[in-house]
């Protein structure tokens, strides 16, 4: 095996197609070596433990790790970093793909499927729900180390809801509730529970656009964000794209991650957004948020065949999340000194820019996408010398 002229263990005859698998996702050869003795090491261990590379999962990692340290290793990865292993041994079929699922488990994939298969929901919406349902039913269905959905009451739902509200936000309040009611939904239409519990989740008091929405950022200082970005690395081309992205054409952070090849209308100037609930928009492409995108992909980018635009820099190289835009614009604020900001705050600094400009409220919808007119009027509220020319005097005083 590369890298150690120890024998691989039970592990010998996945050393190549290993390497090859890290190759494949961009892993670079120092550390592909330093992975493969990670197998070696596990196979060597697993010889000496009797057991067979099938048995492996998070738990006999955790199991081998924990030996490596009592034995005074000093290099020893964690969790994640064993991930890639394990996740190649279950491609292949050495390690079962499913492990053993609890009760919960097997609901909540059947909570999964339901919300893709007859709601259409968005993978990224999918994920919130099942994880508020994981936590609201670890928490309200267990009793005594049993899981027992049918036995929710509309008290377990209160105290589970007390307890979020007392810790997160309004708004995210209003996301448990919502949340919280398509999980009961659910449960009744599967009938594991006897009634509809969704009436018993109380609304969480709220008006909305009742407060202002936060400070639109100077022009100055988004140009200083462009401006941060070191165009001479990987890194900096493609987040100087991804922020042009932002600030020029107000994509939302998963309108980003979602972009693919085949999107970017060359010929024509435009591009394909996809939005919420499928929907597909077509926005026209300013020329320097396309020199942004060509320098972008005529760089290290080019050479990758996913079909999304923007990737990891890092091994493995894989298509960008939506997590990862803020993550991008964050980092660009720190880099200039500017107070920290996420991807959103760009859009809306779009919006009162153009507002600025004299656009009105319908074009402003149309460049944002917004479904409903309504969400666009929020914008109306902070332009303050517009209002002041339509504020009528109070009696008796000077205007």
């Amino acid at each position: 095996m590369a890298g150690t002229r120890r024998k691989p263990g039970l592990l010998g005859p996945h050393v190549e197609g290993y390497r090859a698998w890290l190759t494949e996702r961009g892993y670079t050869f120092p550390t592909a070596r330093n992975m493969l003795k990670d197998l070696g090491h596990v196979g060597r261990w697993l010889l000496s433990e009797g057991l067979e590379p099938a048995h492996l999962n998070e738990e006999q990692i955790e199991a081998f790790l924990a030996a490596r340290r009592a034995a005074g290793q000093r290099r020893v990865p964690g969790l994640r970093g064993m991930m890639p292993l394990l996740t190649y041994l279950r491609e292949t079929g050495v390690v079962p793909q499913c492990p053993h699922l609890t009760p919960l488990d097997v609901l909540l994939d059947q909570f999964r499927c339901w919300m893709i298969e007859e709601r259409g929901l968005a993978p990224t919406t999918v994920l919130r729900y099942e994880n508020t349902a994981r936590r609201f039913l670890h928490e309200q269905a267990m009793a005594a180390e049993v899981f027992a959905p049918a036995a929710l009451t509309g008290a377990d739902i209160n105290a589970f809801l007390l307890r979020e509200c007392g810790r997160v936000s309004w708004g995210s309040a209003k996301g448990r509730v919502a949340e919280l009611r398509s999980l009961l939904r659910f449960l009744y239409l599967q009938g594991i529970t006897t009634s509809p519990l969704g009436a018993a989740v109380p609304p969480v008091g709220g008006w909305r656009f009742a407060a202002l929405p936060p400070p639109a950022m100077a022009s100055q200082e988004v140009q200083r964000l462009l401006d941060g970005c070191d165009r001479g690395t990987d890194v900096g081309v493609r987040d100087f794209a991804i922020i042009m992205l932002v600030a020029r054409l107000g994509l939302r952070s998963i309108e980003v991650a979602r972009l693919e090849l085949g999107d970017v209308d060359w010929r024509a100037g435009e591009l394909i957004v996809r939005g919420k609930a499928g929907r597909l928009d077509r926005l026209p492409l300013p020329s320097p948020v396309g020199d942004a995108l060509v320098a972008y992909l005529s760089g290290e980018r080019g050479r990758e065949h996913d079909r999304h635009v923007f990737l990891t820099c890092r091994a493995p190289r894989r298509p960008v999340r939506a997590d990862l835009v803020g993550d991008v614009v964050e980092r660009a604020c720190l880099r200039v000194g500017l107070a920290r900001v996420g991807p959103h705050r760009l859009r809306h600094t779009l919006a009162r820019q153009l507002l600025r400009h004299g656009a009105d409220l319908v074009m402003i919808s149309q460049i944002l996408r917004h479904q409903d007119l309504a969400t666009t009027a929020l914008y109306a509220k902070v332009d303050f010398a517009t209002l002041r020319l339509v504020a009528q005097p109070w009696p008796g005083a000077e205007r």
